[in-house]
């Protein structure tokens, strides 16, 4: 019978009383790979960890496990003390950080992707509006012309490093009080390669790849802004052992336009008339990106109306169709006037008083919101 002080060793490792050894080993090797402090760091895992090892010792003994069948904790008294048996365990270890070593490995020396790369593009308002190609410089890496991307001068080869034996890793192995302990780390020599080059390829030094300047030219479409990204694929650095490469991003900066401005996909200009246009009406030409326009002014405008000229916008990126051109139009006041203008506006003013209404009409604001749907 188990004592009340100890738990039944069974059920420590999770077995029938007449598990086989091959099923008690079985799970011992699991609960060992669970529970190692140098793996699992919990507080209660080395506790955990001794109480396990200690169940296997007396279950994996034939002698020792009829005793405890028999006589309970009372047979077996100083189980545990000492781990004397770590076979089991180091093969558990070495078989988990040697698989991680293989799989470390392998990642390192696989084919892997090339880094992207990113360049800044400017261009002028009415480029960004309509499209444009634009050439430009990039400063990249490309496997190395003279050796091929091995590394080592014509002529010769690369021949496995001798430190790690070509695997790319270092194995070490520490005594511990719970065992030996391996650690798996980059091999310095070859730094993870598996190869050395004696004679470097005097064009890279050895470094597979060389710095070089392309120049690329890159279509932008209709419809770009400020921070628009255009990605060119396979134009970045060069993949690693074979992997394909990274990309080019190339971002769009806008140069400002003397008198268009941009909200979205609408086009905002402003544009003066005299006072005679504004109370009179008149048909006017405005500037768009198409070209002039005619506008028709209705009689009584005021300062600040706005006006839409539909599908005289930027096109839409990515469907067909184009924003509006606003148009606000601003009455000017002239600051100086003929002697026959001041006649005239003598006249004018005798005919229409001297009376001051209250504003009661929207605001240049108001309209300006009620324009973009605000």
């Amino acid at each position: 019978m188990a004592s009340s002080s100890k738990p039944d060793y069974y059920k420590v490792l999770g077995v029938s009383r007449d598990a086989s050894q091959e099923e008690i080993k079985k799970a011992f090797r699991r609960l060992a790979r669970q529970y190692h402090p140098d793996i699992n760091k919990s507080p209660d895992a080395e506790a955990k960890f001794k109480e396990i090892n200690e169940a296997y010792e007396v279950l994996s003994d034939e002698q020792k496990r009829a005793a405890y069948d028999r006589y309970g904790h009372a047979a077996t008294a100083g189980a545990g003390a000492g781990y004397t048996d770590f076979t089991d365990i180091n093969d558990i270890f070495n078989e988990f950080f040697s698989g991680f070593a293989r799989a470390s490995t392998q990642t390192r020396r696989g084919p892997r992707r090339g880094a992207d790369i990113s360049q800044e593009v400017k261009v002028d308002f009415l480029e960004a509006v309509f499209g444009t190609e634009k050439e430009i410089e990039v400063v990249r890496s490309e496997v190395c012309p003279r050796c091929g991307g091995i590394g080592a001068e014509p002529g010769t080869s690369p021949v496995r490093c001798q430190t790690c034996g070509g695997s790319g890793q270092v194995r070490r192995v520490q005594q511990s009080i719970l065992g030996q302990f391996v650690s798996v780390a980059t091999c310095p020599t070859c730094s993870g390669t598996g190869e050395v080059v004696n004679v470097p390829c005097k064009q890279c030094g050895g470094r597979k790849q060389v710095r070089v300047t392309r120049t690329l030219v890159v279509n932008i479409p209709p419809g770009v802004d400020n921070g628009t990204q255009i990605r060119l694929n396979g134009e970045g650095e060069p993949g690693i052992n074979g992997g394909p490469p990274g990309n080019l991003y190339v971002n769009i900066k806008v140069n400002p336009h003397p008198f268009f401005r941009r909200k979205d996909t609408d086009i905002i200009v402003e544009v003066s008339i005299n006072v005679a246009q504004a109370a009179l009406g008149d048909e006017v030409e405005v500037p768009t990106v198409d070209g002039k326009e005619k506008l028709a002014i209705p009689a009584g405008t005021q300062s600040g109306s706005v006006f839409r000229l539909k599908g005289r916008g930027v096109p839409y990126l990515r469907r067909p169709g184009r924003g509006d051109e606003i148009v606000i139009v601003n009455v000017q006041i002239p600051q100086t006037l003929t002697p026959e203008q001041r006649k005239l506006f003598m006249e004018l003013a005798r005919t229409m008083g001297k009376e001051v209404v209250p504003q009661q009409e929207k605001g240049f604001f108001d309209k300006l919101r009620d324009a973009f749907g605000m």
